[in-house]
């Protein structure tokens, strides 16, 4: 995925979902357009020579041919730069058609439903990416308009992810639901299956069975999913026949999923990736929505990420001096080195010293309790990790001005319970969110009414 693209996907995670009618339900698809040209030909303009033509009709819109060729170039052009695989061209434009019917039916849903983005939320959300990418707006404009991509070109390709979020927002992710229930077994289960808990990294291809399919339409993706699991076998490129034959939304980018909880998968492609060793491939799975082929980049233990989730704490006391325009930086130091001084040799108590001398905290003896990571400056926090329990530092300079540091204890907090909960509840989303995702972009497309005018793309 391009970086600024995964910068979007982000984003959108924070924006709020727009108000919506109560009560209001999706218009009824649109009747067919009227049959259309195979080309506009201006005023004046020979009518040999079409300068776009019609590629599919979706609903009352169309998407033309000029449309279709830029969306390729630009998928192309990102495919070479990740080094992944080429489909054949044919094959390639007939599965980024796909995606743009399904955006484009998505666009128009979103439209009844009311689902906007304005220019004022475009710019800030503009903003925030660019801020997320170290970049200040025109500097984004510029690398965007390197790579060949307009500005406003951009802005509408950003607001209309961000309208598709929405719409799954409130479409989707809202009406999932987890009951305590739910969230009180999840982490039962997980403390039960602790040892032998995974995170995988998986890719995935699937072959979508269209909404109230008949057995001769599900007797031919079937037979499309087998062919391809032959060609897996015989070595084929999983990347290059998920880009080829996926309906997955990340065909595109070679079936790439990335790095999941197995707890947070459905159950059925769980059981079949606990089976594989890394690189290998499941036989084809069937589900609601489809046949699916996953295979198993790699795999590591869960121990990794539980130990990243225990925070290391640290007990600190300092004293602080100030810089002023009575005491400069030497002679602040220099006092400091003395009172340093007295605390080694025992002369004097660092609390003590710390009520007399501290510009800080005084009235606790320049306690300032337990710090986990993040909670001071990073200078002071280096100073910390490098010093033993019981040990005095040298003085270290911050903003503020002159430290002693002492580490008194340390400890190792488990995550909180309200944070395992938090996790036991997102992971249950995830795992019904996958699922229902897929579903809800199948139903969309298959209550669309689609007409190719090309026969070579359908």
């Amino acid at each position: 995925m391009h970086p600024i693209k995964l910068a979007v996907a982000l984003l959108c995670a924070s924006l709020a979902v727009p108000a919506l009618a109560q009560g209001a339900k999706p218009a009824a698809p649109a009747k067919p357009a009227a049959p259309a040209s195979k080309g506009f030909t201006p005023p004046g303009q020979s009518a040999n020579t079409p300068i776009d033509a019609i590629a599919v009709i979706v609903n009352d819109e169309v998407i033309t041919q000029r449309e279709l060729n830029e969306r390729v170039a630009t998928i192309v052009a990102r495919m070479q730069q990740q080094k992944m695989a080429l489909p054949d061209a044919a094959d390639l434009r007939r599965q980024i058609l796909e995606r743009m019917i399904i955006e484009r039916a998505q666009l128009q849903l979103a439209k009844e439903m009311g689902v906007r983005v304005d220019d004022n939320m475009l710019d800030r959300a503009i903003g925030r990416i660019a801020e997320q990418q170290k970049m200040t707006v025109q500097q984004l404009r510029n690398q965007m308009e390197k790579e060949g991509t307009t500005f406003a070109a951009f802005r509408e390709e950003i607001r209309e992810e961000i309208v598709m979020q929405r719409l799954r927002e409130y479409e989707v992710d809202n009406k999932i639901n987890i009951s305590e229930a739910e969230v009180d077994g999840f982490i039962a289960t997980e403390k039960a299956a602790a040892a032998e808990q995974f995170e995988l990294n998986i890719a995935q291809l699937m072959v979508r069975i269209p909404e109230n399919a008949t057995p001769d339409v599900i007797a031919q993706r079937q037979k499309r999913a087998e062919e391809v699991a032959r060609q897996l076998r015989t070595g084929a490129d999983f990347g290059k026949m998920a880009a080829t034959y996926s309906d997955a939304s990340d065909a595109l980018q070679g079936g790439a999923v990335g790095w999941r909880p197995s707890s947070a998968l459905p159950p059925l492609f769980a059981e079949a990736l606990g089976k594989l060793k890394p690189g290998q491939v499941t036989p084809i799975i069937r589900s609601a929505a489809g046949f699916h082929i996953l295979k198993l980049v790699d795999k590591r233990s869960l121990a990794d990420a539980q130990a990243a989730e225990t925070v290391q704490q640290t007990h600190v006391r300092h004293i602080l001096l100030k810089v002023t325009p009575t005491q400069n930086a030497a002679e602040v130091k220099r006092k400091l080195l003395e009172l340093k001084q007295r605390i080694d040799n025992k002369a004097a108590k660092f609390d003590e010293l710390a009520r007399v001398h501290s510009q800080d905290s005084a009235a606790k003896g320049g306690d300032l309790g337990w710090l986990a990571p993040g909670d001071s400056l990073p200078e002071f926090e280096r100073a910390v990790d490098s010093l033993k329990v019981g040990q005095v530092s040298e003085p270290v300079e911050t903003a503020f001005g002159y430290h002693l540091i002492e580490v008194l204890e340390r400890k190792a907090d488990d995550v909180s319970k309200e944070k395992q909960r938090a996790a036991a509840r997102n992971a249950l989303r995830e795992r019904k969110l996958v699922e229902a995702i897929e579903d809800w972009q199948r139903q969309v497309r298959d209550r669309a009414y689609v007409e190719f005018r090309d026969e070579s793309l359908k």
